[in-house]
């Protein structure tokens, strides 16, 4: 049987980013810089470095501004070009030209589930990646590069998933799993079943489920026979514990340091370390910070 490669990236981006009012009144929370790159375009560019080469955004109304960002600018491109502004200019075109990209259009945000489901006619009877760019991962492999390397081996959908100690628990999916043996040593689990937002005393492990996920297209059948919950939401949970039911399905505790770049303080802190790593700026804001009297 030939085996299945990982091709596409599904970006879900239609929610509403209301954590952020009023700064995503009028433009997406997936296009608030990170210094000087947009939220999203960390998630694309880890995608490209993990091998898919088609990249579908889930959108909704007010997003044209991530459209816009992906496409070309002529009337930008044109203007650097007079003005001998090589470099800016290579930075610009480098995004148009970096990848394929489609939209659909989720009318109403119904839940992380349902914005899955709208990819399934353009993903069609593959396997792909689905990447919550709130979740920015700093790693040298690329997060979802180590798990295509899972997916490659195991040819079964892969979960990425951190320890999370104590309380915070709460706030995940968390999941129940037993050890497997394999050349990825203490970091592989399957998964046995999984729980939405436990309490911390009834939480089956410490293994939360954060924003990568490599999927089988069987979840789409799963996704349409899935009732929804709160809200008339469709939860991507939900679909994965009857995909669960069918097939194997592995958690992978990734090597990297995440950034939940969709809170506030994770936002800020984010935005420090990245500055802190840059060439350009990282002494000078190194020294800046000293000199602050905290």
């Amino acid at each position: 049987m030939k085996k299945m490669k990982v091709c596409k990236a599904v970006f879900p981006a239609a929610g509403l980013g209301t954590r952020f009012l009023p700064a995503t009144k009028a433009q997406p929370k997936e296009m608030l810089p990170l210094v000087d790159k947009p939220i999203i375009q960390y998630g694309v560019e880890e995608a490209m470095a993990s091998g898919c080469n088609q990249i579908l955004i889930i959108t909704g109304r007010g997003k044209q501004a991530i459209e816009d960002h992906f496409d070309v600018s002529y009337e930008l491109e044109r203007m650097l070009e007079e003005r001998g502004k090589t470099d800016l200019l290579q930075i610009v075109r480098s995004i148009s030209d970096m990848i394929y990209v489609a939209y659909v259009r989720q009318r109403e945000a119904l839940g992380l589930g349902h914005a899955v489901l709208m990819a399934r006619e353009l993903v069609g009877h593959e396997p792909f990646a689905v990447l919550l760019a709130d979740d920015v991962i700093d790693a040298k492999v690329p997060c979802l590069k180590q798990m295509v390397e899972v997916f490659d081996q195991t040819q079964c959908s892969v979960l990425a998933t951190q320890i999370i100690e104590g309380k915070m628990i709460s706030s995940y999916g968390v999941l129940d799993v037993k050890a497997v043996d394999s050349r990825f040593g203490d970091r592989l689990f399957e998964i046995k079943n999984m729980v939405e937002k436990p309490k911390p005393e009834e939480a089956p492990s410490n293994l939360a489920i954060i924003g990568r996920y490599i999927l089988t297209p069987a979840i789409f059948d799963c996704l349409a026979n899935t009732p929804t919950g709160a809200g008339g939401e469709l939860q991507l949970t939900d679909g994965m514990r009857l995909l669960l039911k069918k097939e194997k399905m592995y958690a992978y505790v990734y090597e990297g340091r995440r950034h939940d770049t969709g809170d506030k303080l994770g936002f800020l802190k984010a935005t420090v370390e990245f500055a802190l790593k840059r060439e350009d700026l990282g002494d000078p804001f190194r020294e800046y910070l000293k000199a602050l009297k905290l």
